[in-house]
């Protein structure tokens, strides 16, 4: 990672404390989960939204084997109400993990959904809210944060996930093909996953979201 890397993540940081939310910086993924083992505590009902960079970070199977109560989305044989009912008792858990789609470097959260579970536990519910990101993931405004989203976030999300859309096949959002596309514009597809667009600046409730950024490209 250059100088200039830690100029940006640095800069990040303090907007984001600026703006009430906690920042720590780790270098590896390794160091990254240690931190949010001190952020947790024993008999914390705990769990996440859907998250590639918590699985890189190897944060699920700590949470399986340690003392908490982890609400496990992904465990196996849950069926769809299953796991919508998880869904509804993050609202009232101790922690909620998450990554982000993208963080500006004036200390902006930038997250678009489908389902809307990750977004909506970011917004309110659980007491406290952990975001786990790569320096990949820090641009410079909002409108590099939609452009991030539009040609990284989503199209690799919905290969992953084998959603029917056109970024699916293409690899880009469909609204690239605009000269004057907005935010929410996109395909018509029934699987589509940006679906809510939620924007996180100044916080009321101080330190309740806690960002950790990570020196490795991670995610999506």
């Amino acid at each position: 990672m250059s100088k200039l890397d830690m100029v940006k993540i640095e800069k990040t940081m303090k907007a984001l404390r600026k703006n009430n939310m906690q920042a720590y910086f780790c270098e590896t993924a390794g160091q990254a989960k240690q931190q949010v083992q001190q952020l947790i505590k024993e008999g914390d009902t705990i769990t996440h939204g859907g998250s590639e960079t918590l699985f890189e970070c190897g944060i699920p199977d700590m949470l399986k084997n340690g003392a908490y109560t982890y609400l496990d989305r992904n465990a196996p044989g849950l069926t769809k109400e299953q796991i919508e009912e998880i869904y509804i008792k993050a609202f009232s858990a101790d922690v909620f993990l998450t990554s982000t789609n993208a963080i500006t470097e004036n200390g902006l959260l930038f997250n678009v959904d489908g389902n809307s579970n990750r977004t909506a536990a970011i917004l309110y519910g659980p007491k406290s809210v952990i975001v786990v990101a790569g320096f990949n993931k820090i641009v410079k405004d909002i409108n590099e944060a939609f452009d991030r989203l539009r040609t990284t976030a989503a199209p690799k999300n919905t290969q992953r996930l084998h959603c029917n859309t056109y970024c699916e096949k293409t690899g880009k959002c469909v609204s690239l093909n605009k000269t004057d596309s907005l935010i929410g514009d996109g395909c018509g597809s029934d699987q589509r996953i940006c679906c809510n667009y939620v924007i996180s600046a100044l916080q009321r409730h101080k330190d309740r979201i806690k960002v950790i950024i990570v020196g490795e490209p991670l995610g999506y």
